[in-house]
């Protein structure tokens, strides 16, 4: 994020500009004075395409807003709950008068703490089920028995460290709540530029506001994922990027990359993006360059970090860069609002700016290439909640789906190439193992997604173990290899009507007769259900308008549109469809 001023920022938030975006509700309970970070969260969120409404509980008033029932606060339609506890205004004996406590009265004093959390943490998930960040306290910058304090296991510091530990399992143990980390924010900015000793005498609003901006940012790392706007490929220029200077002038021995300056800055940027790579990043590169040179420094060159097994998709070559990023979204069957690009080309950001206003673009200051790294890992539009078996394994899957696409030409048609993949569909309800990959299919597939409702891990948990829904995954492998959990429905029962609430797939394996098979094994539980009726909808969005027929294809009767929402029905009493037979196994316990 820029850095703006506060009246740079309501220009930016007009309400002409905010009214029609979807709201964000978020909730603040503090202990401290806290309202001037509000701007921030509402232009981040604006940045990503919410309206965020705040609304704050009253000045330390945490215990009694957590214990009683605060419906202006705390409900259904609160998307996340920001909890901020100062340690100063909770116990000041431990935060400032620590040397002169004994062993038992420090112990006596950390129970209470540890006991508030608990009472606080059950009390606001009783009221919501919303999203519960919760910031843990912040390392003292100047310790309480000085140099001593670190050394010692009955320390200030370790006290600390073991008040948020105890916070951070209790957070771990309830559904959608996670343990923020300040003192991340603290390290990056420095506590000469965290902490405004003036507002905190005068108000008890301890941060600066570059702090609150920082804290600002960190937040949103987590909402960035809940509500599926977390991007999935990065893509990446070469020369000058990945390494220093041109290969078609340098050669192979002249560009800069290694472990010592000015190549080490490289090969760091080089080490970030691998990591990106194993938490389930897609990598993509768009160069300008003749292929076979640009490969030859990744398979010759010795101090390559990257490989060129990492890399889903390339477009090597004299086109203009816009073009070639629509071919690499197609080759990905992704939409371009998933992709990052990152170049130091003034000209060709601003062409992807000016052509493909859906692409986020990084630009890279060709004279500071010591910042890429930090540019990269600060960026934070990558984020996930949960890292899955899946994600590690996807630039895997993406070089198998490349192997796809080449059988698919060589194939005679559809019928046996889809045979020729030996498909296997595993077909089963949710469980303690699948949820969290299904909550985040929810949360980040947009093309195939029919009504593209978003669903936390609690929510999931929730609607599997309720007698009135069903929530059903498909997992696909074949002969190259396991796509693992790529499908989810939601089915809620009303009377002897089924209710398709969410119906989704990802777009890795659409194609191949896989979400037509999908949706006739819903309907047959739907109707063992006992289910007289199922009801789809499709919910137009700006990128889900391949379903739009999907219902329509697959028989389903329209029933009408309200409020945007078309509607549609199939009768299960003569429903008798079964799947196509090219694929070599259909693993299901719907019936079982």
């Amino acid at each position: 994020m820029k850095t703006l001023s506060y009246s740079q920022i309501q220009e930016e938030l007009s309400p002409e500009k905010l009214a029609p975006l979807p709201p964000l509700n978020i909730t603040i309970l503090r202990n401290i004075t806290l309202e001037p970070i509000e701007p921030y969260l509402r232009y981040l969120g604006y940045q990503m395409g919410f309206n965020v409404r705040t609304r704050f509980g009253g000045y330390d008033r945490i215990f009694q807003e957590a214990a009683g029932e605060q419906k202006d606060l705390l409900n259904e339609e609160t998307d996340c709950v920001l909890i901020f506890l100062k340690l100063e205004t909770l116990s000041w004996s431990l935060a400032r008068s620590f040397p002169g406590l004994s062993l038992e009265q420090i112990e006596v004093e950390k129970e209470r703490i540890q006991d508030f959390f608990v009472k606080v943490l059950t009390g606001i998930r009783k009221q919501t089920s919303g999203m519960i960040l919760w910031h843990g306290f912040e390392l003292p910058v100047y310790p309480a028995l000085g140099i001593i304090d670190p050394q010692r296991k009955a320390g200030q510091t370790a006290l600390i460290q073991d008040l948020n530990q105890f916070l951070r399992d209790t957070l771990q143990q309830q559904p959608n709540a996670y343990f923020v980390d300040l003192n991340t924010c603290l390290i990056r900015i420095g506590a000469r530029n965290f902490y405004d000793l003036r507002y905190w005498h005068i108000g008890k609003a301890p941060y600066s506001r570059e702090a609150l901006q920082e804290i600002a940012r960190e937040v949103f790392k987590y909402l960035r994922p809940l509500k599926g706007k977390s991007k999935k490929c990065l893509v990446l220029d070469c020369d000058h990027v990945l390494w220093g200077g041109t290969i078609g002038e340098d050669g192979l021995a002249g560009i800069k990359l290694g472990k010592t300056y000015p190549g080490s800055a490289y090969y760091e940027f080089q080490q970030e993006i691998l990591n990106l790579y194993h938490r389930g990043v897609i990598l993509a590169l768009c160069s300008k360059n003749n292929e076979e040179e640009v490969w030859e420094v990744f398979q010759k060159h010795p101090e390559m970090v990257l490989q060129k097994e990492h890399i889903a998709t390339a477009q090597i070559n004299w086109r203009d860069k816009a073009t070639n990023l629509q071919q690499i979204a197609a080759d990905l069957n992704i939409g371009l609002d998933s992709l990052v690009f990152m170049d130091d080309s003034d000209f060709e950001i601003h062409l992807i700016r000016q052509t493909l206003p859906e692409v986020t673009v990084i630009p890279l200051p060709r004279d500071r290439a010591i910042e890429y790294r930090e540019i990269l890992a600060s960026c934070g539009l990558f984020e996930t909640l949960a890292l899955s078996e899946e994600d590690r394994n996807r630039g895997m899957m993406y070089r198998a789906e490349a192997a796809r696409k080449q059988l698919q030409r060589e194939s005679i048609n559809l019928e046996s190439y889809y045979a020729s993949l030996e498909m296997v569909l595993e077909i089963r309800f949710a469980d303690e193992f699948s949820i969290p990959r299904i909550a985040q299919l929810t949360q980040k597939t947009n093309q195939f997604n029919l009504t593209t409702r978003r669903y936390s891990d609690a929510d999931i948990q929730r609607l599997s173990e309720s007698d009135s829904a069903d929530v059903i995954y498909l997992r696909l492998r074949d002969r190259f290899g396991d796509s693992g959990i790529v499908g989810v429905c939601i089915l809620k029962y009303e009377a002897d009507q089924a209710i398709l609430d969410s119906f989704l797939l990802s777009c890795r394996v659409l194609g191949r007769g896989v979400e037509e098979a999908f949706l006739i094994q819903c309907l047959k539980r739907a109707k063992l259900k006992g289910s007289k009726v199922a009801m789809g909808e499709y919910r137009p969005t700006a990128k889900n308008g391949q379903v739009k027929d999907f219902y329509l294809n697959q028989a389903f009767k329209p029933v009408g549109v309200a409020d945007q929402v078309y509607s549609f029905q199939m009768d299960l009493t003569t429903f008798t469809r079964c799947e196509s037979q090219f694929f070599k196994h259909i693993d299901s316990e719907i019936d079982k």
